[in-house]
């Protein structure tokens, strides 16, 4: 009897010696440098348990075994606390690691960039074809809505809340900026100044001259000239799908459009695009100038004048340029 319990005594301290061997050389296992010796990125599914993760893992090279990943996730205490997202996993990473980078919910920062002047519609179509947002748009915002800067985002973002921020942002930079107005504009609202903005930022590209530009039009405004400005007819034309393609006609300054502002008084229905911040700036505080036209002048700019005389004096300067690229075979745009 005495003999018999030895050996049960032994075969259980072989069993635990055995167990605790086992245990040891996991534990070596899941603590151990990872097999890939570049970094990757991991796309973790939603809904994904502890075994799915393990085999999206060792897919990707990351881990040697599932079956380790497992073991020392379960040990750990982290098989509830793996996060689904979009991961960046250093070289040469542990499995342990792993798992605490996937607990830690550190995903990969990705980012937009809305160019300033784009429409709605190009926004919208850019968030279409951005990889790594999810659900579709139901419904588009109103034109001018949506602020044009760069947003960052994570994987499985919600298209929608996309557009959220970028309405937020632009409520907020308008209703900073307004407050800030100088006196005496011929706005109603800061609705009328968005719409101005949207023209500041189709008619320059060039920083310097916003302020410029928005002077002549204010001084339009408040002398009861038309504005009389080519991108407000082109998005009549085209309605917002972004560049005509082509150069205006006579035509299409005839053309009956409430965005037609050869022919409309005041200011058109709508914004034309998205304005930036420095254009929304530039349309509530413009230079003080006695300035009421202006025209490209060949270089990417514009040359102001003052009267209608020194005006057509431009404006066939400027033809003259347009004459001599189109001769030396270079394309040419307002």
């Amino acid at each position: 009897m005495r003999r018999a319990l030895y050996v049960f005594m032994f075969l259980i301290a072989a069993l635990g010696a055995a167990l605790g061997g086992v245990v040891l050389w996991g534990h070596a296992q899941f603590v151990r440098a990872g097999p890939s010796h570049t970094q990757a990125v991991v796309i973790i599914p939603k809904g994904a348990g502890v075994t799915d993760i393990a085999r999206v893992l060792s897919e990707r090279g990351l881990i040697e075994s599932p079956l380790i990943f497992r073991f020392g996730v379960r040990v750990a205490g982290l098989q509830t606390g793996l996060r689904a997202g979009e991961y960046a996993i250093p070289p040469r990473t542990s499995a342990r690691d792993i798992a605490g980078i996937l607990s830690s919910g550190k995903t990969v920062v990705r980012r937009l960039t809305v160019a300033e002047g784009l429409t709605v519609k190009q926004v919208v179509d850019l968030l279409d074809i951005t990889e790594g947002l999810q659900d579709r748009l139901e419904q588009t915002p109103q034109e001018g809505a949506l602020l044009p800067e760069t947003y960052h985002f994570s994987y499985g973002d919600s298209r929608r809340d996309m557009i959220r921020r970028m309405t937020v942002a632009m409520d907020e930079t308008l209703a900073e900026l307004w407050a800030t107005r100088a006196p005496g504009l011929p706005y109603s609202n800061p609705r009328e100044a968005l719409v101005m903005a949207s023209i500041i930022e189709k008619e320059t590209a060039i920083p310097e001259e916003r302020d410029r530009v928005a002077a002549v039009f204010v001084n339009r405004l408040r002398k009861g000239m038309r504005l009389q400005s080519d991108p407000t007819v082109v998005y009549g034309l085209n309605e917002g799908s972004g560049t005509l393609g082509r150069e205006l006609t006579r035509a299409d300054l005839r053309a009956d459009s409430p965005f037609n502002t050869y022919r409309i008084n005041g200011l058109p229905p709508s914004p034309i695009s998205n304005p930036g911040r420095d254009s929304i700036a530039a349309a509530l505080n413009p230079a003080e100038s006695n300035e009421f036209y202006f025209v490209a002048d060949g270089t990417g700019g514009h040359v102001f004048a003052r009267t209608l005389a020194e005006h057509n004096r431009n404006v066939a300067a400027w033809r003259k340029i347009q004459r001599q690229s189109k001769a030396d075979g270079n394309v040419s745009d307002r």
